[in-house]
């Protein structure tokens, strides 16, 4: 049996003026799912979640958390959820200490329970060394750290992560998510945003944001399959730079990019692979090798978007 609903969004809409940041979108989170908003910066990603925290009111359209309209239960909704948002909101003159204690208190929790829940928070994120510095003064990983442990402490069961792993380098970011991973496994419901698609790969369903609207949602493995045509090709050279501009002007083509060292090339059919490396080898370029490989989530946002340009 599928499990309920936590966040209902239907026609979800924000205006600022005469920009439409966030338009008419709709989806449904369920209980202990974690939950994706993806897109580049000024998609609408921080606009809508802002909205679901009861913190921006929507021009248009309805959401609930935890069954609560976020309109007119603004601060019941407020109590039930965790927010960490993108810029970490902490008091950088306060010990690390201080500001979970601050946020501990601005939850409602009795003393003796907070200080309970500060001393195991600090004890498992590995900040007791750290209890006493100022924020200022630490490092991005010890801070976004930090700022989750101020969203955690009251036990919200919705718990709202804003571009939280920006910043951070790639050992905190992966500790992170295993930390998210151990909510949602008991039972929170997770909703972050990111511009990084390759951290779609841990969430159990997303939804892709362009110019405020969803241009897909569902599973990772069901937008791909849903979304993306045609054979992903990697095209390993020395030289890729070099290779995308001819690779782009291939007629067999449908899309490429610079993927890490190498050349993710979207074509036809594998038949269209030969073609591509013989191209490159007569301009002059050493492919190392071609190979199909699953498309990546950003291929497939990629061909998304320049199918809705397409048609635009």
């Amino acid at each position: 049996m599928a499990e309920p609903v936590a966040v209902r969004a239907t026609e979800l809409t924000r205006r600022f003026g005469d920009v439409l940041a966030v338009d008419h979108v709709s989806f449904e989170i369920r209980r202990g799912e974690i939950w994706g908003f993806l897109g580049p910066n000024g998609a609408g990603k921080s606009t809508t979640v802002r909205m679901l925290c009861g913190l921006l009111d929507p021009t248009q359209g309805t959401a609930e958390v935890l069954g609560l309209d976020v309109r007119r239960h603004r601060e019941a909704v407020k109590q039930r959820i965790g927010y960490m948002s993108q810029r970490f909101s902490l008091w950088a003159d306060l010990t690390v200490r201080e500001n979970l204690e601050f946020y501990a208190g601005a939850y409602g929790l009795a003393l003796p329970e907070a200080r309970r829940r500060v001393r195991e928070w600090l004890d498992s994120s590995g900040l007791a060394e750290r209890a006493d510095e100022r924020v200022a003064a630490l490092p991005g990983g010890y801070r976004q750290r930090l700022a989750l442990g101020c969203a955690v402490l009251h036990r919200p069961p919705v718990l709202v992560l804003d571009e939280p792993t920006a910043g951070v380098d790639p050992l905190s970011r992966r500790q992170f998510w295993e930390r998210i991973h151990r909510f949602a496994r008991e039972g929170t419901t997770v909703l972050v945003t990111t511009h990084a698609m390759d951290e779609a790969e841990h969430c159990d369903r997303v939804a892709f944001l362009y110019g405020g609207r969803i241009i897909a949602q569902g599973s990772p493995e069901e937008i791909r399959r849903r979304s993306m045509d045609g054979v992903v090709l990697e095209v390993q050279t020395d030289r890729p730079a070099e290779a995308l501009r001819w690779v782009e002007a291939h007629p067999a083509v449908r899309e490429a990019g610079l993927w890490g060292a190498a050349l993710h090339v979207v074509v036809r059919d594998v038949q269209a692979a030969e073609s591509v490396a013989r191209e490159l080898w007569e301009r002059g370029v050493v492919v190392h090798g071609v190979a199909v490989v699953p498309p990546s989530l950003e291929d497939v946002f990629v061909r998304l978007v320049e199918a809705l340009e397409e048609r635009a």
